[in-house]
């Protein structure tokens, strides 16, 4: 292994950065998980660099915290370390899992903002539908579509009830669950309507025969 030239690569530091560098140990955070990384995969900055595909002296940068590596170039030492993050709360100790990739998204194929809950209220219609067949029209092919009406509420005191009331959602859910939440409301839909003519027969349609 190369032998590191570290006073070399200090030129042009400033008299903070060089006691930075050669304090160690410390409680590092970003630059001291760089240097761990590259303990653990036993290479220099220049080889740690080569395998990034990005200069020595960027990650000199890195283990100063003079910047600090993108999200994604954190990830990829991670892997290259075998090391896996994991967030905790502060309080509880739980682990905190980052938000799902398959979460719903609106019909721009843009997400929806991560801090709202999401709701389904039926099946997509277009806005100002209100004619009754238009209604049934696009009920039906919403459904055949598997396309459930989405909405959130953006009041902060209406969601904070909301959530007093029926608990904080995990995550916003999937496609697939907010269509079978969409055809769960179907069957209760269904169930009353059977239930109301039921209890008021005179309500129901009269036979095909008297209306042909």
């Amino acid at each position: 292994m190369e032998t590191e030239k570290d006073w070399a690569q200090m030129d042009g530091w400033t008299a903070d950065e060089v006691a930075w560098y050669v304090m160690g140990p410390f409680d590092g955070e970003v630059p001291g998980l760089v240097r761990r990384i590259r303990r653990i995969l036993d290479v220099s900055q220049r080889g740690l660099a080569a395998a990034l595909g990005v200069s020595q002296s960027v990650v000199a940068r890195w283990e100063t915290g003079r910047t600090s590596p993108r999200a994604s170039v954190i990830q990829r030492l991670l892997r290259m370390a075998g090391l896996r993050v994991r967030f905790q709360d502060e309080e509880s100790d739980e682990v905190v899992e980052p938000m799902r990739d398959d979460g719903a998204r609106d019909r721009a194929n843009r997400r929806y903002p991560a801090h709202v809950d999401l709701r389904v209220t039926g099946w997509w219609m277009p806005r100002g539908t209100e004619c009754t067949a238009d209604v049934l029209l696009w009920r039906r092919i919403s459904r055949e579509r598997r396309n459930p009406a989405i909405r959130y509420r953006t009041s902060p005191g209406l969601r904070a009830i909301h959530r007093l009331l029926s608990g904080t959602p995990d995550d916003h859910p999937s496609v697939i669950q907010l269509v079978a939440e969409a055809e769960h409301l179907d069957e209760v839909r269904e169930r009353r309507r059977r239930q109301i003519l039921q209890a008021s027969p005179w309500l129901r349609p009269p036979p095909a025969w008297l209306t042909a």
